[in-house]
C-alpha cells in the first residue's frame, strides 16, 4: 500500500506518528500547502524511509492527481478540512486510488426552511457519484475518523451483536479538557467547529427521513465515563446522522455534542457578528484593500489546536448510545472510546482530540491492506464488519469500552 496523505496539520501529523509504528504500508507521501509543515511531520519520524514530504494545494485537483501518479499511490487519505473534500475525492477517482476521509462534502441549508427541511446534506456531493465508483470497482471510504468513524463502527457492532431491534442511535461526544492560559481555545479546527455547530442540525426518524432543527436544540445532560461526568449536550450537524441510516436499521438517529454554555455563547456571538461567514469581505490594510474570509480571521486569531497538548489536561470521550430490544427485553448501552491527553502526549506527542481522530483511519487502512475490509462504491464505516476494527483498535493500545445504561 502506497498512501498519499493530504494535510499535515494536527490530525495529519498524528496519523504519521501512529502509522510509523505499523508495517502494513510501503510508503506514505505527506503533502501540505505549507511544505515546511509536511517536512516537520516527516522529520519527527527519525528517518523512517517510508515517509517523504511534498507540497500540494488541496484545492487543485490536477496537482493532486499528478502527485498521486508521480508517487504511484494507490490510496489517498484526506486529512484536510471539508472545503477540500471534493477536489481530493475527484483526484482519487481519476487515478483509480482508494479514497479515505474523516469529514464529508459540505452541506448547504434549505433556502426557505433551513430549520425544518434539509437542503444539500453532508456527503450528498460524494454519494451522487456512488454508482460510478461502484461500477469502476473502486472504494471511497467516507467519514472514517472518530466522529464520524468509530462512532459508526459502534453502530454496526450494536446492530450485529448487541440488539435485535434498535430504537435510537445517539452519538454523544463529551470531554473535561481544559487548556492552561486560554479562556477559549477549541481542541479541534475552529473552521470545522463553526461549520458543524452553526449549521442546522440534522435528525433522522423512520418514516420521516432526514429533517433539521434549530442549532443547539434538544439539550440533555449525558453522564460520560472514566471520570468525565455529566456534560450538557445539544444537537449538532454531523455526518453520522447521514451515514448510519443507510446501513443500520434504527428508528431514530441523532448526534449531540457536549459544548457547554460558554462555548455555545461564543459561537452565537460569532454568528451574530457575521464572523462565521466564509464569503470574503473587504478590509483595509497597509498595502491597500484586501479580501478576507471572516471565519479564516477567527481561526488565525486562535491558537492552533495541534500546539495545545502541553497546556491541555483531561480526557475526551467519543461514543454511541444505543437503545433497543434484545431477546424481547429493553436494553440500553453506551459504546465509547476515551483518550487521556496526558497519555497521548507522552506516547505520541499529540493532543487527545487530534490523536483520537487520527488513529481510526490508520486502523481502517491496515484492515484494507490486509483484506479484512473490502468493497466498492462510496461506503461509510457501517458498511463493513465491526469486530475486526474494534479488535485492531485494541491492538493499537487504545481499547474501547461498553457501559450498560
Amino acid at each position: 500500500m502506497r498512501v498519499l496523505l493530504v494535510g499535515a496539520g494536527g490530525v495529519g501529523t498524528a496519523i504519521t506518528r501512529i502509522a510509523a509504528r505499523r508495517p502494513f504500508f510501503e510508503a506514505m507521501v505527506v503533502a501540505d500547502y505549507d511544505l515546511g509543515r509536511a517536512e516537520a511531520a516527516v522529520a519527527a519520524l527519525h528517518g523512517d524511509a517510508r515517509f517523504r514530504a511534498e507540497r500540494v494545494d488541496a484545492s487543485d485537483e490536477a496537482a493532486v492527481t499528478a502527485l498521486l501518479e508521480r508517487h504511484t499511490c494507490d490510496v489517498l487519505l484526506n486529512a484536510t478540512d471539508p472545503r477540500f473534500v471534493m477536489p481530493l475525492f475527484q483526484a482519487a477517482r481519476t487515478t483509480g486510488a482508494t479514497y479515505v476521509d474523516m469529514a464529508m462534502s459540505l452541506s448547504h441549508p434549505h433556502p426557505e426552511r433551513p430549520y425544518e427541511e434539509c437542503g444539500v446534506k453532508l456527503g450528498d456531493g460524494q454519494f451522487e457519484q456512488a454508482a460510478d465508483w461502484e461500477k469502476a470497482g473502486k472504494l471511497a471510504l467516507v467519514g472514517m475518523g472518530v466522529e464520524p468513524g468509530l462512532s459508526d463502527v459502534f453502530a454496526r457492532y450494536a446492530a450485529d451483536e448487541l440488539f435485535d431491534e434498535i430504537e435510537e442511535l445517539g452519538v454523544r461526544d463529551g470531554a473535561n479538557l481544559t487548556v492552561d492560559g486560554y479562556d477559549f481555545a477549541p481542541s479541534f479546527s475552529i473552521w470545522t467547529t463553526i461549520e458543524e455547530c452553526l449549521n442546522p442540525p440534522v435528525v433522522y426518524e423512520e418514516g420521516r427521513g432526514w429533517f433539521t432543527t434549530e442549532p443547539f436544540s434538544e439539550p440533555e445532560v449525558f453522564d460520560f465515563p472514566e471520570g468525565i461526568g455529566p456534560v450538557e449536550c445539544v444537537n449538532v450537524e454531523h455526518e453520522e446522522v447521514l451515514l448510519m441510516p443507510r446501513w443500520v436499521d434504527a428508528r431514530r438517529v441523532t448526534f449531540k455534542y457536549g459544548l457547554g454554555e460558554e462555548f455555545i455563547s461564543t459561537l452565537k456571538t460569532l454568528h451574530l457578528l457575521g464572523l462565521d461567514r466564509t464569503e470574503p469581505v473587504t478590509v483595509p490594510s497597509a498595502g491597500g484593500p484586501v479580501r478576507v474570509s471572516p471565519r479564516d480571521v477567527v481561526a488565525a486569531c486562535l491558537p492552533d489546536p495541534a500546539t495545545l497538548g502541553e497546556r491541555m489536561h483531561g480526557k475526551t470521550c467519543a461514543g454511541t448510545w444505543v437503545r433497543g430490544v434484545k431477546d424481547g427485553a429493553p436494553r440500553e448501552v453506551y459504546l465509547y472510546h476515551v483518550v487521556d491527553n496526558q497519555w497521548s502526549m507522552k506516547e505520541y506527542g499529540s493532543q487527545a482530540v487530534v490523536w483520537q481522530t487520527a488513529v481510526n483511519p490508520v486502523v481502517a487502512l491496515e484492515l484494507l491492506s490486509a483484506g479484512a475490509w473490502s468493497g466498492a462504491g462510496v461506503l461509510g464505516p457501517e458498511a463493513f464488519p465491526a469486530r475486526p476494527f474494534l479488535d485492531l483498535l485494541t491492538e493499537y493500545g487504545s481499547p474501547w469500552g461498553m457501559r450498560e445504561q
